[in-house]
């Protein structure tokens, strides 16, 4: 599972693994379970968020898993709701303390609206003062890498003319079947290294008919397919499980797509999320 020793380089020359867990839905009595077993299995990368609410069982996790400190990369995100210098400094310590584990590798703008108004007001303002609080933070060196997560170009565009320091990542959904090229091209040119959460569409294109007849001829499981799409895409997946047998089967994907089936999947259209629709980054707005 080589997957799992091969990293990118961010813009500041920070090395992140390609590989990483996610953790939405993890229930932080049951995160330190899910992170020991994910590190056990040889993942180095751990992305949590303050509106997941299981930063503490994540830190108690990566504390007691018996690997050292620098050979792990974190990240967690700042909640969508905070778009003020002030509270968006007073977050960024909350959760130093609440994950405490010294440092935070990489953290996130969650969103660039809260999630009651997903994709609605302007909140261009808010998330400039949210960049200069992280911007502050990874200067005095509490934060290695800072990002930002379900950014569009324009609200890209807006950090990246008014900010100090630019994104060293967007995370966003992506998946096959959702493949926002455009966002992509423009996240390549200014080295903006882009985090694929859900690779799996929370789990719907377990039920895709074509993904499942590209995923036999390669003899993988459509997770496996889908997490290797996402690979060969330049962007580094996080597919969420607390199951520890699915945790060494997501990182079994040392196979390749060929060229055809790559761009037969990049042009496959995917975005019927069923009941999870009601979560705004479903939410097909």
């Amino acid at each position: 599972m080589t997957i799992l020793n091969e990293t990118y380089s961010l813009s500041n020359g920070v090395e992140i693994p390609k590989l990483g867990l996610g953790t939405w839905f993890i229930d932080d009595d049951k995160a330190g379970d899910a992170v020991r077993a994910a590190i056990e299995a040889g993942y180095r990368n751990i992305d949590t968020a303050q509106a997941y609410g299981n930063e503490r069982g994540v830190g108690e996790g990566i504390r007691t898993c018996g690997v050292a400190r620098e050979g792990l990369f974190v990240s967690t995100k700042l909640a969508a709701e905070i778009k003020d210098y002030d509270a968006a400094t007073a977050a960024i310590e909350k959760s130093l303390a609440t994950l405490d584990i010294g440092y935070i590798d990489l953290m996130l703008i969650h969103s660039p609206q809260p999630w009651d108004d997903f994709r609605g007001g302007d909140y261009d303002e808010g998330n400039r003062q949210a960049w200069r609080a992280l911007e502050d933070a990874h200067k005095a060196g509490r934060i290695r890498a800072i990002g930002v997560s379900n950014f569009l170009q324009s609200d890209l565009e807006n950090i990246l003319t008014r900010g100090t320091v630019a994104p060293h990542v967007n995370q966003v959904l992506l998946h096959a079947g959702n493949t926002p090229d455009e966002l992509l091209a423009f996240c390549e040119e200014r080295n903006i290294l882009v985090q694929a959460y859900s690779p799996i569409a929370h789990g719907t294109l377990l039920d895709s008919r074509q993904i499942k007849e590209i995923a036999e001829k390669y003899a993988v499981s459509v997770p496996q397919l889908c997490i290797r799409y996402t690979l060969q895409l330049g962007t580094q997946p996080l597919p969420k499980t607390a199951n520890p047998e699915h945790m060494r089967a997501n990182a079994d994907v040392d196979f390749e797509i060929s060229e055809a089936d790559m761009a037969t999947l990049r042009l496959f259209d995917e975005r019927d999320y069923g009941e999870h629709a009601a979560f705004p980054v479903y939410s097909g707005k």
